[in-house]
């Protein structure tokens, strides 16, 4: 089994605070096999953390759309944030990428209505059911959501800093690549320690 976290930002987000060697020493201390750099509306810092450290990294980009937020998992450029939903995941899925609903229902950031998402279902491959900066209620209803539309939920740290890396993460299969990591994901085990508490996150 590896451990995984889908969501977390660097210093090349603009409310990043960390460096890509501080996340990834601290995600080697926490004992992360994989991490998804995920930053605001940029792909900057993937290809470098793509060769710092190619056996712990997935290259992704969270963009932010004419509605919610939207994060492109293993791609290979950037997505133009601020176009319509729509259009951002078909640009993820043009390069072989998954689509990544973060908070999708946490009305203090940007989100997506509940009946938005099942419209967008046929375009969406994961759907987040656990972030520590969203309330509870959110993540309770994101999980029913994913549930009812059959997509796998992921738990992620939202980390944007070194220190936040390490409270919540997956435990799933090792995986070949994008699709045989989508259906993997339906049977990771999700983990969320104590010191991963609610607050607020921009």
């Amino acid at each position: 089994m590896i451990r995984v976290d889908l969501h977390l930002h660097s210093h090349f987000s603009h409310d990043g605070r960390s460096s890509l060697e501080e996340l990834i020493e601290r995600a080697r201390e926490c004992g992360l096999d994989r991490i998804a750099l995920t930053d605001h509306n940029t792909f900057d810092g993937a290809p470098r953390f793509m060769k710092l450290a190619p056996e712990l990294a997935i290259a992704g980009e969270e963009i932010k759309t004419l509605e919610g937020e939207v994060i492109g998992l293993f791609i290979n450029g950037r997505i133009t944030p601020f176009m319509p939903a729509e259009d951002v995941m078909d640009a993820i899925h043009a390069m072989g990428g998954l689509v990544y609903l973060p908070h999708p229902l946490d009305r203090r950031r940007a989100n997506f209505r509940a009946e938005r998402v099942v419209q967008l279902a046929g375009r969406v491959d994961i759907i987040e059911t656990y972030n520590p900066w969203a309330d509870q209620s959110a993540n309770q209803a994101a999980a029913r959501l994913a549930e009812d539309l059959d997509k796998p939920g992921a738990t992620g740290s939202d980390a944007h800093s070194a220190e936040e890396l390490g409270r919540s993460w997956m435990e799933m299969d090792e995986y070949t690549g994008p699709q045989d990591f989508l259906e993997k994901l339906r049977f990771a085990r999700h983990v969320v320690t104590a010191s991963s508490g609610t607050g607020r996150r921009a």
